[in-house]
């Protein structure tokens, strides 16, 4: 995975004003970013800012200054934003499909502690972790939200798999606790799964293993079952600070770590079955990294900063035009974005069982799409954007 940096989307301060959360939404046309002002401000796909709004506290009496926003994130089908606050309660924001529209609080979850982290991994589906260390699930049908698990230590991070089916919660003791809503036939084991050294601030569950960092400025790399497969030890070089936010690529085969001036990016080799470090990318005065964003088609990535500064980056492993009128993006092995040069629509091509492709074709006078991995053969119809993989037999 080779990172190029595309734009600055919000110009840094001379000062601390931390860019506290930012999500992609699933259909990959609007960016969120929280900034220290606690107002949400709305991008396009290409890096425009289009739209924002503010955020509420949860008594008006108490002012703006009486709390931060912690997290938010995308409902699945991108109209709705949900807000987690320190003055303990999520709010969940409509914002519509085409930009401009107005703004409205459609669901409100009051809690007894402040939130910390959330996800919204199914349609109706909120997960959140609180300060007392409860991890809870938010129904925006019913309006009622209900503990999932407890625990005795503070949730500072959380991370869902790649299907969204299960997830992750991490704690201050450095637990590291796993969940189920459907194992999907892995038979993975639910409950605490791991102890790390440190608070995992820095947590990603990639397709092949669990990735973690955090202030002892080491990467691990945990197995399925919590087991220990790879040790990134950064402890001896003075210019590193701890790594303070993760992300996993879309498809599960990059974890990015974010730190002070630094992005490092770790890859999956099938291969070989483990992963490996590609050369960081090191930014001078771009501070500490306080979040990370990745578009859920694998192409971009943005960063915030601790002094307010958003930076857009580009995520491919390489790229090539065929035939003067299509631009091949393989984002990861696995995943290639074909877009029509002259239209600029495009198709994701992607391998469900993480093969890699080896070769895309188009046929059909420019209609079909035809690739093939060592077990598959991938079908794509760019007209309807129909897509179809098939197990190769003999």
């Amino acid at each position: 995975m080779q990172l190029k940096y595309l734009k600055t989307l919000l110009t840094p301060q001379a000062c601390a004003a931390r860019v506290s959360c930012m999500a992609w939404a699933p259909n990959n046309t609007k960016l969120a970013v929280c900034t220290v002002d606690r107002v949400v401000l709305l991008y396009d796909e290409q890096g425009e800012r289009r739209d924002k709004f503010s955020t509420k506290p949860q008594d008006s009496k108490y002012g703006k200054e009486s709390y931060v926003v912690k997290d938010m994130a995308f409902s699945p089908d991108s109209t709705k934003i949900a807000i987690g606050q320190s003055d303990n309660i999520i709010f969940v924001y409509r914002i519509g499909e085409e930009w401009g529209q107005k703004k409205a609080i459609c669901n409100k979850f009051v809690q007894t502690n402040a939130v910390t982290c959330l996800l919204w991994p199914e349609e109706h589906a909120i997960v959140y972790g609180l300060v007392d260390g409860k991890v809870r699930l938010a129904n925006t049908q019913t309006n009622k939200s209900s503990t999932i698990y407890n625990t005795e230590s503070v949730v500072v991070s959380l991370a869902s798999n790649v299907s969204g089916k299960g997830f992750l919660s991490g704690h201050a003791d450095g637990t590291v606790v796993r969940y189920f809503f459907d194992d999907e036939g892995s038979g993975d084991s639910q409950g605490k799964l791991l102890t790390h050294p440190c608070p995992p601030y820095a947590l990603a569950w990639a397709a092949n293993g669990i990735m973690v960092g955090g202030c002892d400025k080491k990467v691990v790399a945990y197995g399925r079952e919590g087991h220990i497969l790879q040790t990134f030890d950064y402890g001896r070089d003075r210019t590193e600070k701890e790594i303070t936010v993760a992300a996993s690529s879309p498809g599960g085969q990059s974890v990015v770590f974010g730190s002070f001036d630094r992005l490092r990016v770790f890859d999956w080799a099938p291969k070989r079955g483990m992963w490996d470090e590609a050369k960081p990318m090191e930014i001078l005065n771009l501070y500490t990294i306080t979040s990370l964003a990745w578009k859920k088609d694998g192409s971009r990535l943005c960063a915030g900063t601790l002094c307010g500064g958003v930076e857009l980056f580009d995520c491919c492993l390489r790229r090539y035009i065929y035939k003067n009128k299509f631009e091949m993006t393989y984002v990861v092995l696995s995943q290639v974005i074909v877009r029509n040069l002259s239209t600029g629509t495009r198709v994701v091509l992607k391998s469900y069982y993480g093969y890699e492709i080896e070769e895309v074709k188009i046929m059909g006078k420019d209609r079909y799409l035809v690739a093939h991995t060592s077990d598959t053969l991938l079908l794509g119809d760019l007209l309807t954007n129909k897509l179809s993989e098939v197990g190769l037999q003999g």
